[in-house]
């Protein structure tokens, strides 16, 4: 009779078969990559990840509810407000079951969120959450793509760029101070219009922010400043006292001198 795997051996199987089911899950993406849209615009989502097996289909579930769509590619031709929410994809390894059925879905990606605005403008960004010194990309988009004019983007109320013509704001490294909220304004015909504000976030990026030294490096940096002031103090006291005491040896040799002469 075989040997039975001990525990550890199962436990090790068991973890690297969860990691590799992790790594194969799929992922949602957005083309264009804005989470934020306007009516009637285009959406366009993907599911990437692992191609199905020959008896399985992909999967799209919006807002917990099955789509009836089983393509890598599910497209909003024209989005509504009722098209906002969660999108997440998954495999469905019973595909010949009702549509309605979506307990046999595995590796479900994570949730995507898609916000359909009513308006004529709409604040987009790739991110909302960037590491310090990544770039940030901003994009004042419009109803149907109307042309707008004297476009303002605005940072917690103040201006920050201005163009004539619509275009998109690109910054090449982020700080810790550009959080906060943006939107964009500019006429559309004769109207002055606004989008809503949105924020950004700019986290600490742990590779350039300086390093904090432990207590007791800081310590040993504090005594030896300390050592070397004590030394340096001595060196002086040794050598003023040196001087002092070569001058009251030639004064006392000149003294003798005269003295021997008199004699």
């Amino acid at each position: 009779m075989g040997q039975l795997l001990s525990p550890v051996v199962l436990l090790l199987l068991v973890s690297a078969a969860s990691q590799a089911a992790e790594d194969l899950k799929p992922v949602v993406l957005l083309d264009p990559p804005w989470d934020r849209v306007l009516q009637d615009d285009r959406v366009t989502l993907k599911c990437q990840g692992v191609p199905p097996a020959a008896n399985s289909s992909i999967q799209w579930l919006h807002n917990g509810s099955l789509i009836s769509s089983h393509a890598p590619t599910y497209t909003i031709t024209s989005a509504r407000a009722e098209d906002s929410g969660e999108y997440r994809c998954g495999t469905n390894i019973s595909s010949n079951l009702p549509s309605n059925i979506s307990s046999n879905i595995s590796s479900l990606s994570d949730p995507v969120q898609l916000h359909v605005r009513v308006g004529w403008l709409v604040l987009q960004a790739a991110r909302w959450v960037i590491q310090e010194g990544e770039p940030i990309h901003l994009r004042c988009h419009s109803w149907r793509n109307k042309p707008v004019y004297k476009v303002i983007y605005l940072h917690d109320g103040r201006g920050v760029k201005y163009f004539h013509y619509n275009t998109d704001l690109h910054i090449p490294e982020a700080k810790r101070t550009f959080s906060g909220s943006y939107c964009c304004t500019g006429l559309i015909g004769k109207s002055n219009v606004f989008s809503e504000t949105v924020l950004i976030t700019v986290e600490a990026n742990p590779s350039i922010s300086p390093s904090v030294l432990p207590w007791y490096l800081i310590a040993f940096g504090l005594v030896m400043g300390l050592l070397l002031a004590m030394d340096t103090a001595l060196y002086f006291s040794v050598k003023r006292d040196l001087r002092s005491s070569l001058n009251t040896r030639k004064d006392y040799t000149l003294v003798w001198s005269k003295d021997t002469l008199d004699k």
